[in-house]
């Protein structure tokens, strides 16, 4: 899963290391991450289902399952699922919660690296994951993977404007005074504004794929002081920070939170399904 963070960071390293320095950041604390990362609308599965064809007893191979936010309710709902994880204890976790279903398998490897089965998949899915995967790499092998008409899904969430508005206006301070890289006067875009076409024009470049059709969401998830820390704390970027700026900024958000919003803020994210089907 992505950081969907309200705050922009400037960083001049080379783009590759960069994400896999960061991606490396999720495995430190895997039951934080399963605690405190939401899941996934119920209507977004309706629409694998009608746009992907994951139905009961579809193969799907699912990139970075984290600990199972996706991988659970696929499973409840019928589909066998080779999960590939790169985190040695966030596949430990997701196999704990995917305990007693004999229809999921979960593999500890880099996507990039992991040999394909011989037989091909009717469903790749990416949940909240693609974009950690090697540009150079991801969307023709996840073509690699499927049968012919067999479908890439693709879901990316981001942080919009809504819910506790105010409040992601005045936090800025805090990364700014703690994280010398944000980008000052960043604000989440407006969800009309989120422009989704970057992934189709991807998919569309490789030419293994159709048209890629696209359905979006909106949640409001409401946290309190405690709850919203967690979550900042399973952000990549956030764990990169050194410690002391870290607690810095962790103290700094509670205490607004506390202090000026009766201790609950409400986050609105945008998640988007991206869906193309293999020539």
């Amino acid at each position: 899963m992505p950081d969907d963070t309200t705050h922009a960071r400037r960083d001049d390293r080379p783009e590759e290391s960069r994400r896999v320095r960061l991606s490396r950041t999720f495995d430190e604390d895997a039951e934080l991450y399963d605690r405190a990362r939401p899941g996934y609308p119920p209507d977004l599965y309706d629409d694998l289902a009608r746009f992907a064809g994951a139905r009961p007893g579809s193969r799907v191979l699912e990139i970075g399952c984290g600990t199972g936010q996706a991988t659970v309710p696929l499973a409840e709902r019928g589909l066998r699922i080779t999960a590939v994880e790169a985190g040695p204890s966030m596949a430990a976790v997701a196999r704990r919660n995917l305990d007693g279903c004999p229809e999921v398998e979960i593999v500890t490897a880099d996507f990039e690296s992991w040999p394909l089965p011989e037989d091909p998949f009717d469903v790749v899915l990416a949940a909240t994951a693609f974009h950690w995967i090697d540009p150079a790499v991801r969307v023709a092998k996840a073509a690699e993977a499927l049968r012919p008409e067999g479908a890439l899904a693709v879901v990316r969430t981001q942080h919009v404007g809504g819910g506790s508005e105010e409040f992601f206006v005045e936090v800025q301070r805090c990364y700014e005074r703690f994280d010398p890289d944000t980008t000052p006067g960043t604000r989440p875009p407006e969800a009309a504004g989120v422009d989704g076409s970057d992934h189709a024009r991807e998919v569309a470049r490789s030419g293994a794929f159709g048209p890629t059709v696209l359905r979006r969401y909106e949640q409001d998830l409401t946290y309190t002081a405690a709850e919203y820390l967690e979550l900042l704390q399973t952000y990549s970027g956030h764990r990169a920070l050194p410690e002391a700026a870290r607690n810095g900024l962790l103290a700094c958000v509670a205490g607004l939170i506390d202090g000026r919003y009766d201790g609950r803020v409400t986050k609105r994210c945008l998640i988007e399904l991206a869906v193309a089907h293999r020539r």
